[in-house]
């Protein structure tokens, strides 16, 4: 009897799949008229979210960029027509493609709306082909049945296929393997690879490590003096060490934090008005940790002025809690240490993060003493049960109703967003 396609069970085969230009690409299948002209998903300029998110292929060819400015993108390209997001279109599609990723492996990890792994090196002995071949079918069904196209990286670590994704656009494969590793990424930007943001890169750049190559052939030692752990962990994925496994697809995420940020309709230069802000902002990411049930220990604020600087500080609540009033507290008073009204720029966008998370359903040591905050919880419960019932916007605190420096609105679902708020 002879096997169709015999599988090394140590080489593992993992795709990347990246929708090509997916804000964008969906704008166009929405409004079939917008097709081959140079189109650029964009923020309200009227609510200072004034910025390019999405860009068609004809944009980017004009060179319009992501998250620049639209004055910026109009100078280099003066046709360009600007469409604003439609959110819940690019979640129904994103559902619809990760439906078609889910019949060919029970391991497809999402990576953000767009992009997603999946190992398929169990299932490629049934399907009786390769990985190229596997991809290569994924692209014309996603293709055939949503009308947007995909680049795919196959490779057998996750990082590699990552960056395989990345090096042909749009509507391609690419393959990365054990023999071609070393010619295919190596040449490339060290910034190219996951892991590796710009403050990264510029740390590594100080030391004459500009390629993945030149990171590969890295000292371990100097690696995790410049960043600890995480520095012999990006050694390793340079080197094709990299084997962390792709999550099952029914497999929960650990929230590590839970936060929001907003761009004020107009510059912040008071404490009252950038405390209503933080209140506004602390509301929505109690209202989620309750959703999570999970509780938190560290409040973070980041505060970035006209001038665009930032900065970020961080402090620990008394004890763990997802009530308002408590992470407004933290917040407000790192923001009272940090900036100085009278004297520093006013700020343009504020950021609050809640982290050190547990479970809210564990027990816990309550005080004799003082009040342990549970008439505080009972309340919040009420008010979610309350909007739950009528809408968000049916009860809301007085101190930023009708608050003409708070843009977003108030909303149960905005971490189902594909754009990160602040």
């Amino acid at each position: 009897m002879t096997t169709i396609f015999n599988v090394d069970k140590k080489e593992r085969c993992i795709l990347h799949c990246d929708l090509n230009n997916f804000y964008a690409s969906v704008e166009c299948l929405l409004n079939p008229c917008l097709k081959g002209y140079c189109v650029a998903v964009t923020g309200d300029q009227d609510m200072r979210h004034g910025i390019v998110l999405a860009k068609s292929n004809e944009a980017k060819a004009m060179g319009v960029k992501t998250a620049e400015a639209i004055w910026q993108a109009r100078k280099k390209c003066p046709d360009l027509i600007c469409v604003p997001p439609h959110y819940n279109a690019y979640v129904e599609y994103s559902k619809k493609v990760k439906e078609i990723y889910a019949r060919y492996s029970d391991r497809v990890e999402a990576f953000s709306l767009d992009e997603c792994w999946i190992d398929v090196t169990d299932t490629l002995p049934l399907l009786g082909k390769d990985g190229k071949q596997t991809a290569d079918e994924i692209r014309e069904t996603v293709k055939k049945e949503t009308g947007l196209t995909i680049s795919v990286g196959v490779s057998f670590t996750k990082s590699f296929a990552k960056l395989g994704s990345d090096m042909k656009k749009p509507d391609a494969t690419t393959v990365i393997t054990k023999e071609n590793f070393r010619k295919t990424v190596w040449n490339l930007d060290v910034a190219d690879m996951i892991m590796i943001g710009r403050k990264t890169a510029e740390k590594l750049n100080k030391y004459n490590i500009f390629t993945i190559g030149q990171l590969a052939k890295a000292d371990d030692w100097l690696m995790k003096d410049l960043f600890g752990v995480n520095g012999i962990k990006i050694l390793d994925a340079a080197n094709g060490r990299d084997f962390t496994p792709v999550a099952l697809s029914h497999q929960d995420r650990d929230i590590k934090s839970v936060g929001h940020g907003t761009t004020a309709a107009k510059d912040v230069g008071t404490y009252e008005d950038a405390s209503n802000i933080i209140y506004f902002l602390c509301e929505m990411i109690s209202t989620r940790m309750r959703r999570y049930k999970v509780k938190g220990k560290t409040v973070s604020l980041d505060m970035r002025d006209i001038s665009l600087n930032h900065l970020t500080r961080q402090k620990p609540m008394p004890k763990h809690s997802f009530v308002t009033k408590d992470i407004a507290k933290a917040a407000v008073a790192l923001l009272k240490e940090n900036w100085r009204p009278d004297s520093d720029l006013p700020l343009r966008t504020i950021t609050v993060a809640v982290s050190g998370l547990e479970s809210s359903e564990g027990g816990e040591q309550q005080d004799f003493l003082y009040d342990d905050g549970r008439k505080a919880e009972k309340l919040e419960n009420a008010v979610d049960t309350i909007r739950e019932k009528y809408g968000f916007a049916a009860i809301s605190r007085a101190n930023y109703f009708g608050s003409d420096f708070i843009t977003d609105k108030q909303c149960g679902d905005d971490d189902l967003l594909p754009f990160k708020r602040g």
